[in-house]
């Protein structure tokens, strides 16, 4: 690191839990973040602050009015332009160290696996069961850590799922794809502008941890909040030993 770098991570790198060392691993990483809408913005916004070196940024939609009111790397003057550029831009504003890679393009499941490959950690910030359940199984197959969040009206929740390590369940064991579970979206349900912010804040803190080495957080654990009553809850996840998506990979 140059001098610039140094007072520019000097509140990182003063974290005994950081330092130098761990300061370096952040600049050497990447990260992969599917989606940037409520829950991307905020978590890109701190990984790129943070300095991790490379930000692959994929997302197929385009900037409307609606979303303004939440997600908070996009500005008026963004209408009508791509998500991944506008994020792009904001970014670069911040740290123009780091590499951003936009990708305007909605990832099917073999794109999906060549863009996880070129990540040391995953953020899933979309906001469809869908594409969950894709990128669960292309960070299963990769073995890449998964920090997946969700966020809708005044609920939120956010899972780590390190596959590094065979014992971790996965997404499906969480949420299984045949559940026929009741998809909610913001265009018809809400969703309270805050509380993408906090979750997508933890989705990024949970990603630096994991590239910094550090193993106290939210591996194999969900955590969910009501920002209503502002109630947290932690609960610790099991394997699901009948998972059709995982349980072949003890």
């Amino acid at each position: 690191m140059d001098d610039r770098q140094l007072l520019r991570y000097g509140r990182h790198i003063l974290l005994p839990e950081i330092g130098i060392e761990g300061q370096q691993r952040v600049l050497d990483a990447s990260a992969l973040i599917v989606g940037l809408g409520g829950l991307g913005s905020p978590a890109a916004l701190y990984l790129a602050a943070s300095g991790v070196g490379k930000l692959l940024l994929c997302d197929h939609d385009t900037v409307e009015l609606s979303n303004l009111q939440r997600q908070i790397i996009h500005r008026t003057g963004s209408l009508g332009k791509a998500k991944v550029i506008s994020a792009q831009q904001a970014l670069l504003e911040i740290n123009p160290e780091v590499e951003c890679i936009a990708l305007q393009e909605r990832a099917d499941q073999a794109r999906l696996d060549d863009l996880v490959g070129m990540a040391d950690v995953v953020l899933d910030c979309s906001d469809n069961f869908a594409t969950r359940y894709a990128v669960n199984r292309a960070c299963l197959a990769r073995r890449k850590p998964l920090v997946s969040g969700a966020a809708i009206q005044f609920d939120g929740q956010v899972a780590l799922f390190d596959f590094r390590r065979s014992e971790t369940p996965c997404y499906n064991c969480l949420f299984p794809e045949d559940s026929q579970a009741a998809e909610l979206r913001c265009a018809t349900t809400g969703v309270f502008a805050p509380l993408v912010g906090i979750i997508g804040a933890l989705q990024a803190a949970e990603a630096l941890k994991l590239l910094l080495g550090i193993e106290r957080g939210l591996a194999g654990k969900l955590l969910t909040l009501n920002a209503l009553d502002m109630q947290v809850m932690r609960t610790s996840l099991r394997k699901d030993e009948a998972c059709p998506v995982c349980a072949a990979t003890r």
